[in-house]
Parts: C-alpha cells; structure tokens; sequence
C-alpha cells in the first residue's frame, strides 16, 4: 500500500531539519546554534544562554577596538585649530580653507577646520569668547575695536587679549574709471559722475575717506549715486556711462574687474597723491599697496593705491609653540600660496612695527620673526 502524502512531506521536513541543524553546528558551537535557543530544548548543564552570546559578542568587539588603536594609533598632543572667516563664496572664506589645507598637510600635530560667519565682528565676538582659536579680521575693524571707534564706539567690550599672528593678504582699494571720462588723477575726478557706494559698505567708507582726505564735500561732484554692488547694479551704471567713476574692493586679479577692464572702457586710477600719502601715514589701519604691472592684461604698468590687509588674530592664550608652527607652514608653503592666488602673500613683521596691527604681537610670532 502506498504511503499517504502527508507522511513524505513530513519525512521531507525532518530531513531538511537535519540539513539545517548539521549547517548551524559546522558554523558555531552546539550551545550557540539556533535549535538551543528553542523553551522546549532540553538545558544542558551550566548554561548561560543569552549571557554567553552577548559574552562572546563583547570579546569580539574589544579585540576588533584593540586592533584598530594598535594599528591606527591616535596622537594624543593634535591641536584643533578652528579658523573663523567669511561667509562662504567670500575671498576670505577660500583663503581661511586654503590656509587649513596647508596646516593639515605641513603638521600631523594640527587639526585645521573653517568656520565660516557674517563677518569680521561675528568673528571677533567668537574669538574673545573662546569659541575660536584663529580668525581673519580686516585692520580697520581690528583697529576700531581695539580704539572703541567706528561701529564699536559705543560697545563696552575690551579686545585687550588679542593678538596679532601675521598680516595675510592686502585688499586694494581701486577707483575705476572710464577711458572716455577724461580722469587722468585723483584730482581730476573732481566735478564727474561717481558711484560712492550703498551706504555703510566698505566702498561708501572708502569714498566718504578719501572725499574728506581731499578736502572735497560731495557737491563737488556733478552726480554721487549710492548704488550696491549687488546684482551689478554699479557696473551696469558704470557701463552704460551713468557714472564714470566707481570704487572696487577687493584681491588682484579679480575677475569681475577684468570683465569691466574688457567690455566697458575701463581703466585703474593711480593713486599716488600727497594727500592719500598723508592719510595713510595717520592712519595705522592702511598700507600703501601696488598693483603689480601686468596684473590685468590692459594694464602693462603698476598702478599705484592703498587699502587695509586681512590680519591673522590670535588669543593670547594660544600656545606660543602652535603659533610659530602657523606662520613656519605658510613661509614654507609661499609658492603653493601663490598658486592658489596671487594675492595670498604673508608680511613678515617684527616687534616694532606690532604696534601697525591695532594689537600686539603674539610671543609665538615675535619668536619667529626675531629668528628669521
């Protein structure tokens, strides 16, 4: 008589049961296998169950841990370095990432990251409270929180623990003006159309100094438009012949300039003039600056100028020997700075000329500078 077919497909079961139960065995010991797990298996004697598997499982992972930190191991005297610069898309953004990438390649002991914000009074604000080791802060905001002048007049905060590391790059103050506008020099620009700039911008600050440092007043001038340079709003009145003079702030070469050199007329007024000579020299906050012939394609010969420089500020707490390592890997590294962009180029100071800064130096800079 022919077996019914439940009893095969049971007999099948049992057999795959078996092929399952060798399998787990071959893999894992016979209390560690599924079918020991199971209220109705019998215990064998001094069973841990659960506690034997998480047992296991912790030796695991402490040996993979051992492992690791024995092959990785982990400097215990890294510094983290957190720089505080621009805003992202800022000039001062690429060049704060620039400099970490050149701490992270030049020491193993230093750990650099960018901390981006709105600008250089944020940054201040986190320096001085400690939430920042580095920042890049413009001289003339630097030199007006130390002197309480400025935006900072009425503020009652000491920045008496800042620290001067070393200025970063130079950022030109350029007066472009139309080849047609007849604008030979500075005195000439007397009685034509300029752009001062939107009101509280870097550009209407620097036209507001130099209209005083010339001993003008703005009904000198035939048209003052007060445009942003948002959305091209004052390159598009400059192109157009609205205005035939316009301020621009920022590094050399700079590519919106460029354009305006090519498509509009353009050209960069020099500035050597006495009475820009004697505004510099009151004011420790500038430097003369010179735009290297070349530097545009239009433009075979210097161009003479003045602006301020993007100052590396340190806390005095920071130690000295980290400090010197910073401006040791960016003197070591001036080439690669270079190819970055032009315009990254370190000032070496000395101790006499701290005082130009707004803030003194720190003891890790002055130790370098005195022994190179």
């Amino acid at each position: 008589m022919i077996a019914p077919k439940p009893k095969e497909k049971h007999s099948r079961n049992i057999r795959f049961l078996k092929f399952r139960r060798s399998k787990w065995r071959a893999i894992l010991p016979a209390r560690y296998t599924p079918f020991s797990f199971r209220p109705s298996a019998p215990r064998p004697p001094g069973y841990a169950g659960g506690n034997a598997l998480a047992s296991w499982f912790k030796r695991t992972v402490f040996i993979s841990v051992l492992m690791i930190v024995t092959l990785f191991p982990f400097s215990s005297h890294a510094s983290d370095i957190l720089l505080g610069t621009g805003e992202s898309g800022t000039f001062s953004y690429f060049a704060g990432r620039t400099l970490c990438r050149i701490l992270n390649h030049q020491s193993s002991s230093m750990n650099c990251a960018t901390a981006p914000a709105s600008g250089d009074v944020s940054n201040l604000t986190n320096l001085l409270g400690g939430s920042l080791d580095i920042a890049l802060i413009d001289s003339r905001v630097l030199h007006d929180a130390v002197n309480k002048t400025g935006e900072f007049e009425f503020l009652d905060i000491s920045y008496d623990n800042l620290r001067a590391l070393i200025p970063f790059y130079e950022i030109p103050i350029t007066l472009a003006v139309r080849s047609d506008a007849g604008i030979t020099s500075l005195e000439t620009a007397k009685g034509k159309r300029i752009n001062a700039g939107a009101p509280r911008s870097p550009q209407h600050f620097a036209s507001d100094m130099i209209i005083k440092a010339k001993g003008w007043s703005k009904s000198d001038f035939s048209l003052v438009q007060e445009l942003p340079a948002s959305q091209s709003q004052d390159t598009m009145a400059f192109c157009h012949g609205t205005i035939q003079a316009m301020f621009h702030i920022g590094v050399h070469p700079d590519s919106s300039l460029q354009q305006l050199f090519k498509l509009c007329k353009a050209d960069t007024l020099d500035m050597a003039d006495s009475d820009i000579e004697k505004l510099v020299n009151e004011q420790p906050a500038f430097w003369k600056i010179e735009i290297a012939a070349g530097t545009y394609p239009s433009h075979p010969e210097k161009v003479t100028t003045f602006g301020t420089r993007m100052m590396l500020v340190v806390s005095e707490d920071l130690d000295e020997e980290t400090a010197y390592q910073i401006i040791d890997a960016l003197f070591k590294n001036r080439k690669r700075l270079k190819n970055a962009h032009p315009a990254l180029s370190p000032f070496a100071l000395n101790t006499g000329q701290s005082h130009d800064a707004g803030i003194p130096l720190h003891a890790g800079a002055a130790k370098y500078f005195s022994t190179h």
